[in-house]
């Protein structure tokens, strides 16, 4: 049986967190804790949001990594205890709106936060009692703002996902404002990511037509504007339809991702430096050639349907389009220009065998085919 499912109140406009006060009042958040990050802060981000609560209550936690950890999400559960606080404000990228559904958990729940991973059948032990967050992405890539889910690096270095409508923020605040002048290579690498969620969405071989509708629009606009927007960051149109592309590939992905993220979810968590979006970007042309040979892809003629939505001829065109786009927007060429060993192989498919990413993809990956992916994107 299929579960659709959307929720989330979005605010976008440019200028649109100028309602972050009107939003925290409207879910009940007297005293947020703002989650961001060093970068966000020093780009004078962080102070916009400060502005936009007009004098609410409020604490700061602005250290999470670029990959969240367990020990960030701890140390922003003392913040948030030691202030008394109410409620979550994430003001940054993924990292930062995924620390705060860590946050969301730890400092409403016992245990480890492990104990509430998805492959360790954690999903249920996450309840109502989570924390309220309201979402401000301030980057146009994971789409975390309207998704249910979280990525962090546990103490024992496993890259897990946290999935319960439980997380899935009260609001979000999505203003295309706060992303002009972001660095081409960021630009280009989240905007990889949010074409990566639209494309694997909708390869998946389940059953949810709205998130077909919604990927594949994703998909066109993300397409058409990421060389833009990477090109001229005060685009105002190109960062605009990216930052609704990065919106709709993580509304759709509720129907599930596939080996792209498997394998970037693993790999991420062996070297945590590794940026995600860039990982996705390398990996996408093996994917997608895998995923060829999938009956309900070809039965769909889904990789036609996505090139057409790119502008191109035949889906056989796309995983040579997306190496051309990779090199346009200056990404690395692949795996090793990124510092990816060989010898980390083994340590690589166990995790995309065990993440929960790998039974959501149109063809299930054995071993060996997880080995050609690696060594193709190399």
């Amino acid at each position: 049986m299929a579960l659709i499912y959307y929720l989330t109140q979005i605010q976008f406009d440019f200028g649109a967190v100028r309602l972050l006060k009107d939003e925290c009042q409207r879910v009940g958040i007297t005293r947020p804790l703002i989650v961001t990050d060093p970068g966000v802060k020093a780009a004078g981000v962080l102070q916009k949001a400060i502005d936009a609560l007009q004098g609410l209550p409020h604490a700061v936690f602005d250290q999470t990594p670029s990959n969240p950890t367990e020990a960030a999400v701890r140390a922003a559960v003392q913040v948030y205890r030691d202030n008394r606080c109410d409620g979550l404000v994430a003001v940054g990228g993924g990292s930062a709106i995924d620390c705060a559904k860590g946050v969301a958990i730890a400092a409403t729940h016992e245990g480890p936060l492990t104990h509430y991973a998805t492959i360790e059948g954690g999903s249920p032990r996450i309840t109502d009692k989570a924390a309220p967050l309201i979402a401000v992405p301030t980057t146009s890539g994971t789409g975390s703002e309207v998704a249910r889910g979280a990525i962090i690096i546990v103490d024992d270095h496993r890259k897990l996902g946290f999935h319960s409508w439980n997380l899935l923020p009260k609001a979000a605040i999505c203003d295309p404002e706060l992303t002009l002048g972001l660095p081409p290579r960021l630009t280009a690498a989240t905007g990889m990511d949010a074409i990566a969620h639209c494309m694997e969405t909708f390869m998946s071989a389940a059953f949810n037509p709205p998130a077909d509708g919604i990927a594949l629009d994703g998909l066109e606009r993300g397409w058409a504007h990421i060389e833009r927007a990477t090109r001229d960051g005060s685009d105002r149109e190109a960062r605009s339809n990216l930052m609704s592309a990065s919106m709709q590939g993580a509304m759709a992905f509720q129907k599930g991702l596939g080996c792209v993220h498997s394998l970037s979810h693993s790999l991420g968590g062996v070297d945590p430096r590794l940026h995600h979006g860039t990982l996705n970007a390398m990996f996408l042309p093996a994917v997608i050639r895998f995923n060829a040979e999938a009956e309900s892809v070809r039965k769909d003629r889904r990789l036609d349907r996505m090139a057409h939505a790119m502008g191109l001829s035949s889906g056989s065109d796309i995983p040579e389009a997306i190496r051309d786009m990779n090199a346009r927007l200056g990404l690395p060429k692949g795996l090793a220009e990124m510092g990816v060993q060989r010898e980390w192989f083994g340590k690589v498919i166990e995790g995309a065998l065990a993440d929960h990413c790998h039974k959501t993809n149109p063809r299930i990956a054995s071993v060996e085919d997880y080995e050609a992916m690696l060594a193709t994107s190399m």
